[in-house]
């Protein structure tokens, strides 16, 4: 998703220091006193490893089957960070013979190992920077409050982790399929475009245009990141 009026300091300091979150600033309080009105902090949704490589699985499928098929009428953000909240979105529904119908899909599919409580609690609930929580965000809100940082190195990116670029007035999301990236160019649909695209590694490393790079010493390569509930 190409955003004006990027949030440029944020990205600088989260390359510069390799930040994996946000920092909480504890208030030291008397023994005994209550904090008024406050609610309790429900622990942040962190799934297992077996749950995570299936649902990094689901991901990765949906977003390579809208590229094979072309995109569904169930996807209607069509931008970059759009089609991430699209696949997880639906990574995340019943997969039902309904579902499997609407999606176009068959054949051998991820196991589904997400208890239903916890897919619910997850599907359709980005964090966003102003605090509240909902269905959509927009790619530095997916970054800034609902990713961890992995690195710089796009080799140490696993299947569903998203590459982040900063290009100073614009900011673009991959997504990491496990042999290279596919990702929405942001443009606006088109009958003979319909803007996904997919490149090896190598081929984004020789990029013609180095800001696309993604490599340490590009300084619009922000680095590799994670959704923050996947192990």
């Amino acid at each position: 998703m190409l955003i004006a009026q990027p949030r440029r300091r944020f990205c600088q300091l989260l390359a510069a220091f390799g930040a994996v979150g946000l920092t909480t600033w504890a208030r030291a309080l008397p023994v005994g006193m209550g904090v008024p009105d406050e609610k309790p902090v429900t622990p942040p949704i962190r799934l297992d490893a077996a749950q995570s490589r299936a649902l990094r699985a689901w991901i990765v499928r949906i977003a390579m089957e809208q590229n094979r098929r072309g995109p569904t009428p169930r996807w209607t953000h069509r931008d970059c960070a759009g089609f991430v909240r699209f696949a997880v979105a639906e990574a995340l529904a019943e997969h039902d013979e309904r579902w499997r119908r609407a999606m176009g899909l068959g054949g051998r599919l991820p196991p589904d190992l997400i208890p239903e409580e916890t897919r619910l609690a997850l599907r359709h609930r980005w964090k966003r920077p102003d605090g509240s929580e909902g269905a959509y965000v927009s790619a530095i809100g997916l970054i800034q409050e609902n990713s961890v940082l992995v690195s710089r190195d796009a080799r140490q990116a696993q299947a569903a982790d998203l590459l982040f670029f900063d290009q100073g007035a614009e900011q673009h999301l991959m997504l990491w399929t496990g042999r290279g990236v596919v990702y929405h160019n942001g443009s606006p649909p088109a009958p003979s475009d319909n803007g996904l695209r997919t490149a090896t590694l190598a081929a984004l490393l020789q990029w013609n245009d180095t800001r696309w790079r993604p490599e340490p010493g590009n300084p619009n390569f922000v680095g590799v990141f994670s959704l923050a509930f996947l192990s």
